[in-house]
C-alpha cells in the first residue's frame, strides 16, 4: 500500500506524501467525512477550537494592553511582537478546523500555501523573539551600564523587524512546496516534494536546526550566564520576571518538541508503524498550536502572587506581569551603576 493512503488527516501543515505520487483528479470515489466517528479526531477538534478561542481572545487582549494601554518600553515591544505572532496564527486556525471536520481542503491552492506559511511564520518569529529576549536579559545582567544607555524602543523595533524578516524568509518553503490535489474523491492540501527527492529532508532538517536546535543552544547559554551572575552576586530576592520568561521559553520547547520529533521520524516513515506515526503527527501539531494561547495564560498566572490573582482583574494581571519586568530591569541597571557597585536582584 502506498504511504499516501495512510494520510487521511490534514491538520498538520507539514504532512507530506512519499513515493512518486503526483496529484491527479479522481472521480471514482465520493468522500464522506468520518471525523465525528473517531475519538482522536473529535478530541483534537475540541482542542483546536479551544486553542482558537483562548488564543484569539487572549492575544488580542495582550496586544490591546501592551500596544495601547501601557507605556512603550523595550519589554512591552518584545511581548507585543510575541502576541501579534500568536494572534495571526490563531486567526487562521478556523481554516484548519474546517479542514479537519470535512477531511478535505475547500479553500483553494493559494490558501493552502498561505495558511501553511502562517504556521511556520509563527514558529520562527516566536522562537527568534524568545532568543532576542534571552540575549537582551543576558546583556542587561553582564553589561548593566551599557544596557541602560543603549536599550531603546527604536532599537527594539529594528530588532523585531529583522526577526520577522528572517522568519518570513524561512517560511517561504511552505509557499513553494505546498500544493492541492485530488485523492480518493477529496481535495487535499499537502506537501509536494516529488520534484526533488532531497527537498523533504532539507526542509525538515532546516526547520529543526534553525527553529529549534540553534535557538535552544543560544537560550541555554544566555540562561547559564544569567544564572551564574545571579548566584555570584547572591541576587535571589526577587526572580519573578525571570520565572515568567523561563516559563515562556519552556512552553515553546515542550509544545514544539513532539512536532519536530515526528517530522524527523517521517523522513524514514518506512521504518515505523504508520498508524503511530500519523497519530504522533496529529498530536504533535495540536501541541505546537497550543503554544499560541499559552503565552497570555502565563502572563496572567505568573504576573502576581497566587493569592492576589483573584483580587484583581485580568487586565491588571497581564499588565503587572509585563510592566513588572521593565521596572525590575531598570532597578537592576540603576543599582548596578551605584557607588557600592552592588548588583540588583532583578533581571
Amino acid at each position: 500500500m502506498n504511504f499516501l493512503d495512510y494520510y487521511d488527516y490534514n491538520l498538520d501543515y507539514n504532512y507530506s506524501f512519499g513515493g512518486n505520487y503526483t496529484p491527479q483528479e479522481e472521480h471514482v470515489f465520493q468522500h464522506q467525512s468520518t471525523c465525528f466517528r473517531e475519538v482522536l479526531c473529535v478530541s483534537l477538534l475540541v482542542v483546536s477550537v479551544l486553542i482558537f478561542l483562548l488564543g484569539f481572545c487572549g492575544n488580542a487582549l495582550v496586544i490591546w494592553i501592551s500596544g495601547f494601554k501601557m507605556k512603550k518600553t523595550v519589554n512591552t515591544t518584545w511581548y507585543l511582537s510575541l502576541a501579534i505572532s500568536d494572534f495571526i496564527f490563531c486567526t487562521f486556525l478556523p481554516f484548519s478546523i474546517t479542514n479537519m471536520v470535512m477531511e478535505e481542503w475547500p479553500f483553494g491552492r493559494f490558501m493552502c500555501k498561505f495558511t501553511s506559511s502562517i504556521m511556520f511564520l509563527n514558529m520562527f518569529s516566536s522562537i527568534f523573539l524568545l532568543v532576542v529576549i534571552s540575549v537582551d536579559r543576558c546583556i542587561s545582567v553582564m553589561f548593566p551600564v551599557w544596557a541602560q544607555n543603549q536599550r531603546t524602543v527604536n532599537k527594539a523595533y529594528v530588532v523585531v523587524v529583522l526577526a520577522w524578516v528572517v522568519a518570513i524568509t524561512l517560511s517561504i518553503p511552505s509557499m513553494i512546496f505546498r500544493d492541492v490535489g485530488s485523492h480518493l474523491g477529496r481535495t487535499i492540501c499537502f506537501n509536494n516534494y516529488t520534484l526533488n527527492q532531497d527537498s523533504h529532508k532539507i526542509v525538515a532538517m532546516s526547520r529543526f536546526i534553525a527553529g529549534f536546535i540553534v535557538p535552544l543552544i543560544i537560550i541555554i547559554i544566555c540562561y547559564s550566564v544569567i544564572f551564574l551572575k545571579l548566584r555570584t552576586n547572591r541576587m535571589t530576592k526577587s526572580s519573578k520576571p525571570f520565572k515568567v520568561m523561563s516559563a515562556l521559553v519552556a512552553a515553546f520547547f515542550v509544545c514544539w518538541l513532539p512536532y519536530h520529533l515526528f517530522i524527523l521520524l517521517e523522513l524514514n516513515h518506512q521504518n515505523f508503524d504508520h498508524s503511530i506515526l500519523i497519530t504522533g503527527l496529529k498530536v504533535g501539531t495540536s501541541m505546537a498550536a497550543a503554544n499560541s494561547f499559552l503565552n497570555p495564560v502565563l502572563y496572567v498566572f505568573m504576573g502576581n502572587d497566587f493569592k492576589q490573582k483573584f483580587k484583581s482583574t485580568v487586565l491588571s494581571k497581564m499588565e503587572n506581569a509585563m510592566v513588572e519586568e521593565g521596572r525590575t530591569t531598570s532597578r537592576y541597571l540603576s543599582r548596578s551603576s551605584s557607588m557600592d557597585g552592588r548588583a540588583s536582584t532583578h533581571i
